[in-house]
């Protein structure tokens, strides 16, 4: 069977896409449908049931489940530990702290708009509570981390974990930070507004730019002028690494109050969704989740199905619908952890925020809400007089560091890097799927490292000022594989040794496969080498250079791979690559007394320890070249 949608190529042009599509998903997209105005059904009889008839019909599920289950799973389930049905029905994010010995505050900040959003706070170690932190003169400062959750979610999604050591936000105390965690308007925490109701449509009508425009910056502020710092660092998760993306890009002077943007499992631009049927006809028309949703909050039923069916169930239901949008597994999330964080999985937002995101997937385009959505073929419909406003992420400051799942649906790293600034830095997590990055068994050995290892280059310094160690070698200003390490003197960072071809490949095979990062840094600024003023001597050619020249209109062009070494010159332009590279690239340095320029190049797609390169610009003409 067919399914047919638009796909936009240049102004004015509309090309239309054939994709064939097996039977049996034309039957789970009717059963989808069938299923959302069922519930629908269901939630209107639920509301007026009394307690026992819910409780009820919680039993039978449960009774049915055992009865199709085998024993072996019968016997798990009764050896399931305490802390499982603790962190589950743990009632709200204070509740899920005190689990584990941690002292939370709420906050309440007031947006522009006015809306009250719920901010959390853990700014102690377990046995400090009484200590004074970062309230002035005399109380003892620390770095302030914000962290931010994703779509449909609100803050417990960070702390609902069955082991303290795995939990981010616990760590994070423990080494010494003030961390705050924050909640979208809407949800669990944040559904309350002194301009409308939550029964309203008019409380319901905002997207990712009332997120951007207003969430975020008053959040940060609010926490900044309440912990009387200058600064804080950003960890977003998902959707919150998008509001990140999208904030900063509007907000320039808030870039400064940012030492360092972690994202973990970043979204931008995803591609689409795994089930053929429903993508299609979501890129066709994003407005048809109006239809079956209606203009206020979406999937609001989740609550009842909670509330009646048995836990395995639940998670049963979940991981199906995962796999079923997003062809996620789950297989790195222990079940006992599902059923533990699952029921803090969801939280309230508007149906407005979705189809923002199809907007997005349709037009691939990180773009600001179209409130004047066209016909595919209609004449407001093309670029040449209608247009929506990109945010503009080219421009973000903020030193980021982009840490993403290899097996995340979502994640499209290549068209990620496209849109981001210079400075860039990603590390791929092998084998990682979204949701890995807050519950996976192994986040806290995978994950973990690299968020300490960023904060602690960057957090409370000044991103324009300090020195980052980059390859071995101390360079200033802007980001470039800063994280690896912090350091003011040069002496101390001695020069990498080269490593063969072989050797490198061998080195990131060897990290994949045991589930280790892989580091993809994007771009790199033009690096200044630290107290080398004498003139620079060229550098012998690196037998480990590999040279393929072609000639490109007219011009000679080279495509190769950096060597692990840090070349030097004396003003002229020189062409180089990376063994630890898995693409060739086209690069330009120019040699200096100053140091070593970086020219422009496609972006590389990298293994451990490899540098990036900035998106091609145009070709250098081979005049130029020569003098």
């Amino acid at each position: 069977m067919r399914s047919t949608h638009p796909e936009s190529y240049g102004e004015g042009t509309t090309h239309w896409t054939t994709i064939l599509v097996p039977k049996h998903e034309y039957i789970a997209l009717f059963a989808s449908l069938v299923f959302v105005f069922l519930e629908g059904f269901i939630r209107l009889i639920t509301l007026g049931l009394p307690q026992p008839i819910i409780r009820f019909c919680y039993n039978r599920s449960r009774n049915v489940f055992n009865l199709l289950s085998s024993g072996q799973g019968r016997q798990a389930r009764s050896k399931q530990p305490t802390i499982v049905s603790s962190v589950a029905n743990a009632a709200d994010f204070v509740d899920l702290c005190s689990l584990f010995g941690y002292y939370a505050e709420e906050h309440v900040v007031q947006t522009g708009d006015g809306y009250l959003l719920g901010l959390h706070r853990l700014g102690w170690k377990k046995g400090q509570e009484g200590l004074r932190v970062n309230t002035g003169e005399g109380s003892t400062s620390k770095p302030v981390v914000y962290m931010h959750h994703g779509l449909l979610m609100n803050s417990e999604v960070w702390v609902c974990l069955t082991q303290r050591e795995r939990c981010l936000p616990f760590m994070l105390a423990e080494k010494g930070y003030d961390v705050w965690l924050g909640n979208n308007r809407g949800n669990k925490y944040s559904k309350k507004s002194t301009r409308a109701s939550p029964a309203s449509n008019a409380f319901w009508d905002f997207s990712m730019d009332q997120f951007a425009l207003h969430d975020i910056p008053d959040s940060i502020e609010y926490v900044l002028a309440t912990t009387s710092q200058s600064s804080l660092s950003y960890i977003g998760f998902s959707q919150g690494t998008a509001q990140a993306f999208a904030t900063l890009s509007t907000h320039p002077k808030l870039n400064d109050k940012l030492d360092v943007f972690i994202a973990l499992a970043p979204a931008m631009s995803p591609a689409g969704l795994h089930n053929n049927v429903v993508d299609a006809l979501i890129k066709a028309s994003p407005d048809v989740l109006f239809l079956a949703f209606g203009r206020r909050s979406i999937l609001s039923s989740v609550a009842m199905w909670q509330a009646i069916l048995y836990p395995p169930i639940f998670v049963r239901l979940i991981d199906a619908s995962l796999g079923f949008l997003f062809n996620w597994t789950g297989k790195n999330i222990s079940t006992h952890q599902k059923l533990a964080a699952y029921p803090h999985l969801y939280s309230f937002t508007s149906t407005k925020s979705v189809v923002h995101w199809f907007q997005i997937i349709r037009n691939r385009c990180f773009q600001m809400y179209d409130d004047d959505t066209q016909a595919p073929l209609s004449l407001g419909a093309t670029e040449r007089y209608y247009k929506v406003a990109k945010f503009p992420t080219r421009n973000i400051k903020t030193p980021i560091v982009l840490v993403y799942g290899g097996s995340d649906s979502l994640v499209d790293i290549a068209v990620m890097l496209k849109e981001l600034p210079r400075h860039t830095v990603a590390k791929e997590i092998p084998h990682f799927e979204h949701l890995d990055f807050l519950w996976a068994e192994h986040v806290d050995t995978l994950v973990f490292p690299q968020v300490f290892d960023a904060l602690e280059a960057y957090a409370g310094r000044d991103h324009h000022q300090q020195k980052y160690l980059t390859n071995g070698r101390i360079i200033d200003g802007e980001l470039s594989r800063g994280y690896k390490g912090f350091s003011g003197d040069e002496s101390s960072s001695p020069m990498p040794a080269e490593i063969s071809d072989g050797e490198a490949r061998a080195e990131r095979s060897s990290a994949s496969r045991a589930g280790a990062p892989v580091e993809i840094v994007h771009h790199t600024s033009p690096p200044q080498l630290l107290g080398r003023r004498e003139p620079m001597t060229p550098a012998s050619p690196s037998p480990l250079m590999l040279r393929s020249d072609q000639k490109q209109d007219g011009v000679q062009t080279s495509k190769q791979r950096w060597s692990g070494s840090w070349l030097k010159g004396d003003g002229r332009h020189r062409r180089s690559g990376s063994t630890s590279s898995s693409r060739s690239t086209d690069s330009l340095v120019k040699f200096s007394e100053g140091g070593i320029s970086i020219g422009v190049g496609k972006p590389m797609i990298g293994g451990i320890n490899s540098p990036v390169l900035a998106p091609k610009d145009q070709m250098r003409s081979s005049n130029r070249r020569k003098s």
